[in-house]
């Protein structure tokens, strides 16, 4: 098995300044205390004063979060969000391959997800990021295209105001002379481009770019990929088969596996069976040691959720800290999680946990989080079964209506507000 670590050495860590190093006290204490759920007082304090809000951390990718984080922003601005970088579908696979890179597009919806879509937060910055290129045009008509939002004449370019037009432009400037020549613009986003842009024109450091979108579109979280580089994301099935590729393991793009997953890991590319150990950088390890509650959310719970456990360091941070750890399950189907209960995903969640580090339960997962109404879930969760792992279960109306498996990003708000 071969080691890459994936420090980014070459980059000080004084260039970023929107995570600083969290403050360790000469002494600590542990503080237990009982709290209401949901505990109005807090989420008063929160939504009075959101840039002083809770620094909740979420291991994610996808879109699934997404409601839920343009209600979070209105009750903290110091949300920190890890995200997968191994996406091989879509608009990403494409750029995935022409540069050899990690995966941005789950990053730039997370980001115009937490951004503020107020006169303040750039709504014509915020409009160019979001915008794709068509399907069905001509590529050499959208090349032209892009070639005038880099000129300035494009309608969209022209409505943001300099200095941000200029940096925007250089960066997709740089995409395009970088860009294979025959490289495929329909279904791109902009937003894609100009963090390839950015991270070309960085020496292939990401969190440069990332640190440039948040303060163009006003950004109020962290968000970070987990870790700085490429890799792809394997699937071992019950059979005892091996998938490679992330969209052929969510069950999204193509059909859904026909086995359960066993487990997953890391390899270099598609074609190499070697699992591949990956080393999370320094400054992903200070975020989770200064994170005030830990979320392991709903979304493709392989591919969007324990893929961010799988680098080696990320573990053994959440241990480390003493804040709650909270599991929120998938209401309705989860296509990844053919053939396995909530209580199995549970089991699983802290089997993934502890691969690394042994240990105790308590330090890795505190909380389930389950909607009360009865009819979220494909089966009904066995809550003695979840119990009787060392997990507390905490119940709540979570969806939207009964007979809904819609979760109401509010009243999950309510649940991990409260336990800040």
């Amino acid at each position: 098995m071969t080691t890459d670590e994936f420090y980014n050495d070459d980059m000080r860590e004084d260039d970023i300044q929107d995570e600083p190093r969290p403050f360790v006290p000469r002494r600590c204490v542990r503080v237990t205390r009982s709290v209401p759920i949901p505990n109005p007082l807090q989420l008063a304090r929160c939504a009075k004063s959101p840039e002083y809000g809770p620094r909740i951390l979420f291991f994610s990718g996808g879109s699934a979060l997404n409601p839920l984080c343009r209600k979070l922003i209105d009750y903290t601005h110091n949300s920190v969000h890890l995200i997968t970088p191994f996406d091989s579908g879509g608009s990403s696979a494409s750029l995935r391959v022409a540069f050899d890179m990690l995966a941005v597009g789950d990053l730039r919806n997370r980001l115009m997800a937490l951004a503020d879509h107020s006169v303040i937060g750039q709504p014509a910055v915020f409009e160019l990021f979001a915008h794709r290129f068509d399907h069905d045009t001509d590529p050499a008509r959208l090349r032209d295209q892009l070639q005038s939002i880099i000129d300035g004449v494009d309608p969209m370019i022209r409505q943001v105001v300099n200095p941000l037009r200029k940096l925007i432009r250089n960066h997709l400037r740089y995409f395009l002379e970088h860009a294979p020549a025959d490289f495929d613009l329909r279904g791109a986003s902009i937003g894609n481009l100009i963090l390839v842009g950015g991270y070309l024109n960085n020496g292939r450091q990401i969190d440069p770019v990332i640190f440039l979108f948040s303060k163009l579109v006003e950004v109020r979280g962290i968000v970070r990929p987990v870790v700085g580089r490429s890799a792809q994301l394997a699937a071992r099935l019950r059979n005892g088969e091996t998938i490679c590729g992330q969209h052929r393991i969510t069950g999204k793009e193509v059909a859904p596996l026909g086995e359960p997953i066993e487990s997953i890991h890391l390899v270099d590319n598609c074609d190499s069976a070697k699992p591949k150990t990956v080393v999370a950088r320094q400054k992903v390890v200070d975020l989770i040691a200064s994170a005030e509650l830990i979320c392991y959310p709903m979304g493709s719970f392989f591919t969007s959720v324990l893929a961010n456990l799988l680098p080696e360091g990320i573990c053994a941070a959440i241990a480390a800290n003493d804040c709650p750890k909270i599991y929120i399950p998938n209401t309705g189907v989860d296509p990844e999680l053919t053939g396995i209960t909530v209580e199995a995903s549970v089991r699983k969640l802290i089997e993934q946990l502890q691969k690394p580090t042994d240990a105790h339960v308590e330090s890795l997962l505190n909380f389930v989080l389950l909607d009360n109404t009865g009819s979220a879930y494909s089966s009904q969760p066995n809550t003695k079964a979840i119990q009787s792992l060392g997990v507390e279960v905490i119940t709540a109306p979570l969806v939207t209506q009964p007979g809904s498996t819609q979760l109401d990003p509010d009243g999950l708000l309510e649940t991990l507000l409260s336990l800040t």
